[in-house]
């Protein structure tokens, strides 16, 4: 994904909301995993945006998004589960734009976006 300018209202929601009192990857992880969790209302349609070697979607491909993939397997980025050709598995959210999904989900989203696009890592 493209780099994208500093937007100071995301960071601050960032910073405060998905990884206050984060003091480290782990608790990064886990920061951003609640906070996508509570604020993304499942199940939901989403497109592909783009292709990633992990995982089996194509760019333009629509899928239904079923939840957060387990925590353990969001360690390293966020993954959520999608119900694709009659199997059910994870793919890295950031592979996704929602379909018509509330404000919160909306948001919460493009702020795992933004985090990745920004260059962040946990």
């Amino acid at each position: 994904m493209d780099r994208v300018q500093k937007d100071e209202t995301r960071e601050h929601r960032i910073a405060m909301e998905a990884i206050v009192d984060a003091y480290g990857p782990e608790e990064q992880a886990m920061g951003w995993y609640y906070y996508l969790e509570d604020r993304i209302q499942f199940p939901f349609e989403a497109h592909c945006v783009q292709t990633r070697q992990i995982s089996p979607l194509n760019k333009g491909e629509q899928v239904k998004v079923i939840r957060m993939a387990p925590e353990d397997e969001c360690m390293r980025e966020m993954f959520v589960e999608i119900q694709w050709q009659d199997r059910i598995f994870s793919v890295p959210l950031v592979q996704l734009n929602a379909i018509d999904v509330d404000e919160a989900s909306e948001e919460a989203i493009a702020d795992w976006h933004y985090w990745v696009c920004r260059g962040y890592e946990f």
